[in-house]
């Protein structure tokens, strides 16, 4: 008989049914105003039903052209302080909201931590490079974690326990933002900027560009200062998503390179499990990957034990 860990049993418990139910979220712009670097697109903002051939059907939301932070708290007498901002994947042209977002959120809070979905920029702006990461998310979500830390005592945030999570692509922009803070992309708007844009840690789940194209090497660009938080990578190594190049390489490369340079990580990659696992509890070997994240965060601090 599979053992299933206890937090795997409460999650579990949740999507019987579906998505479990919550408290509105609070929903505020990471902006003050016009979206920075940002030429636009056309079109409204518009979500759409897609049938992944490994999960079923899904929501997605593209069309962004206004980033939001979703907040879902966690019940007062079950926060623990810790929060994680949520980074979805869809290869920076979608953001799979249901999969890599609500549900994400739902798990974060059945461990007593505080989910905020990135509604982070998407699609690609006309001109920018297609199989190359574009520059805007990068904005948002360096935002997103100054505003996340300035409004940390309001939402019962430690500001020294924000952390992210992303999915593909998302797994790119949390490790993205992970390793730009000490200059941001963007010139500083008003006081929310002088929070510190740098994440506590970060969660990369079978993430794509990360490792270069036909080489051993990270994606050119990315680079790794000494002050680097703790990074846990998740892979399975039958990943065939081709979006991004989200093959397993894509950790062991990083992994290797964050070793190399002194920066405290942790890689797992599972026999199977394939691509968009998310948080979804099942019988593949990856879906253990979120009790193995608790212990992680819990060795570091990250995470405390409930009273």
């Amino acid at each position: 008989m599979n053992h299933i860990p206890s937090t795997l049993c409460l999650f579990a418990a949740l999507f019987a049914g579906g998505v479990a139910s919550a408290a509105d979220p609070i929903v505020v712009d990471v902006w003050p105003g016009k979206t920075p670097g940002d030429i636009g697109i056309s079109g409204q903002e518009k979500s759409r039903i897609h049938q992944s051939p490994i999960v079923g059907p899904t929501k997605l939301i593209t069309n962004v052209t206004k980033p939001t932070l979703t907040i879902y708290l966690p019940p007062k007498e079950k926060n623990t302080g810790t929060a994680m901002v949520i980074c979805p994947g869809g290869g920076y042209w979608d953001l799979y909201w249901e999969l890599e977002g609500e549900e994400v959120a739902a798990w974060l809070n059945s461990l007593g931590m505080t989910g905020i979905i990135l509604k982070y920029r998407v699609p690609r702006r006309p001109g920018e490079v297609r199989g190359v990461p574009p520059p805007g998310p990068l904005l948002d979500a360096q935002r997103a974690v100054s505003l996340v830390r300035s409004r940390a005592a309001e939402w019962g945030i430690d500001p020294k326990r924000i952390g992210m999570v992303g999915f593909s692509a998302g797994g790119h922009l949390a490790f993205a933002t992970a390793t730009n803070f000490e200059k941001r992309t963007y010139e500083t708007i008003d006081a929310v900027d002088e929070a510190s844009c740098r994440p506590d840690f970060a969660v990369l789940c079978y993430s794509g560009y990360l490792k270069a194209k036909d080489k051993d090497e990270i994606w050119p660009g990315l680079r790794i200062p000494a002050d680097t938080p703790p990074i846990l990578l998740a892979h399975a190594s039958d990943d065939t998503s081709k979006i991004g190049g989200s093959e397993p390489d894509n950790s062991a490369i990083m992994y290797l390179a964050l070793k190399r340079a002194g920066i405290p990580v942790e890689l797992h990659i599972f026999a199977n499990g394939n691509h968009d696992f998310g948080v979804r509890p099942n019988a593949k070997l990856a879906s253990s990957w979120m009790q193995l994240c608790v212990n992680w965060l819990r060795s570091f601090d990250f995470l405390r034990e409930r009273q």
